[in-house]
């Protein structure tokens, strides 16, 4: 039994045992000789990215990604010695906390790269980058159509150590093999291209969750999963290519039981109105604990292993739900927002599907006084 914070008894639970599982499949799938970046960015997508870059590091993770300086300050700072890579980019006045804490910072555009190598020149200094190519995401990095453009550059530089280079899928996990297809073969020219420039690079990457599993000519010398670590698959066609384990479970309590009258109002708004005598239950976790707002009268939670509607608005602090159906239901009864429970199970991607986005929003945006309570460490 899950022992809860005094006076929180909303909780997510993370489950290493399972987490560790996940990376042994991704271990399995890659083989030995090729690199694993774990994605642990967005502390952990909501996990707790100390406790867990501390239990994958444990396992076998070669490297960690994140998105800013201040993640892999808190890595650094936690004691994980494995080389981390800040994928959001580098800002110059940040240079000193790459330098003193051994981060390499990820370059997209040429302007950066010229001024990153002069200030390292001026502080008789050099720095392991990676430089990201753009084959079609269309977002950030260096366009693989102007290949001619920045690739002089790369040739010039002095201080600042070419360490990867890696591309990003858009469409990996569809159907559109194709275009993955097309993008894989922009990639794949660029490395080409860098060989005959005789510029050299220890890494090169382009597979995330979805491409590790779709496209095994895509690893290269590393890959990089993030969702798929979780627990979660990228598209439900994965499922049977790898079999992953739920790591995170969101849980509370029943804090009030209302016996109500048919033509009761519950909530904000009067949007619910009873139709028969109910039972309501109050739960303490609303949007202000990422438990979204559009899952007012549309969302379902488990208590005792059985469905109960989300009914009126989630309000900041509170949901209610109707119990009505649920036999012998008492206050202090667990809910379980989204895991399993009695053989029952939400899952995050059908939570998501209730607030019409994916379950990388579901996980990030649990909030932070939702205590993290790490299991099977």
């Amino acid at each position: 039994m899950i022992t809860t914070p005094p006076g929180r008894p909303t909780i997510c639970v993370i489950d290493h045992r399972a987490l560790r599982w996940n990376f042994k499949q991704i271990r399995g799938l890659v083989g030995a000789r090729v690199k694993i970046l774990s994605m642990v960015k967005a502390d952990g997508y909501g996990h707790g990215a100390v406790a867990v870059a501390k239990t994958l590091a444990g396992a076998g993770s070669d490297a960690f990604g994140v998105a800013t300086v201040e993640e892999g300050i808190e890595l650094r700072r936690a004691r994980i010695m494995q080389p981390i890579l800040v994928l959001a980019g580098v800002y110059l006045e940040q240079l000193e906390q790459f330098l003193k804490n051994r981060l390499t910072p990820v370059i997209h555009e040429v302007v950066t790269l010229k001024l990153l190598d002069k200030r390292l020149q001026r502080l008789k200094t050099t720095l392991p980058v990676e430089i990201e190519m753009d084959t079609g995401m269309g977002r950030i990095g260096f366009p693989t159509d102007a290949t001619d453009a920045w690739l002089p550059v790369l040739a010039k530089l002095e201080a600042v150590k070419l360490h990867g280079v890696f591309s990003h899928f858009s469409d990996a996990e569809s159907a559109n093999q194709r275009y993955s297809r097309k993008q894989l073969k922009s990639f794949r020219q660029v490395l080409d291209r860098l060989a005959a420039a005789k510029i050299t690079h220890r890494a090169s990457h382009m597979a995330k969750s979805a491409a590790l599993i779709t496209e095994p000519t895509a690893h290269f010398s590393m890959v990089r999963p993030g969702l798929i670590l979780y627990g979660m698959y990228p598209a439900l066609k994965l499922k049977k290519q790898i079999e992953l384990k739920p790591v995170l479970s969101w849980q509370t309590r029943i804090i009030q039981l209302k016996r109500v009258p048919a033509g009761t109002s519950i909530g904000y708004g009067r949007t619910f109105v009873t139709k028969r005598n109910s039972l309501i239950a109050t739960l303490p976790v609303g949007y202000a604990d990422g438990y979204r707002r559009l899952f007012s009268n549309h969302a379902q939670v488990l208590v005792r292993g059985k469905r109960a509607p989300v009914v009126g608005r989630v309000s900041m602090d509170l949901t209610t739900i109707d119990v009505t159906d649920i036999r012998n239901i008492h206050q202090g009864d667990e809910v379980v927002l989204l895991g399993a429970q009695g053989g029952a199970e939400i899952g995050a991607d059908e939570i998501a599907g209730w607030a019409n986005t994916i379950s990388y929003e579901i996980f990030t945006s649990i909030g932070a006084r939702v205590p993290r309570i790490h299991t099977n460490v």
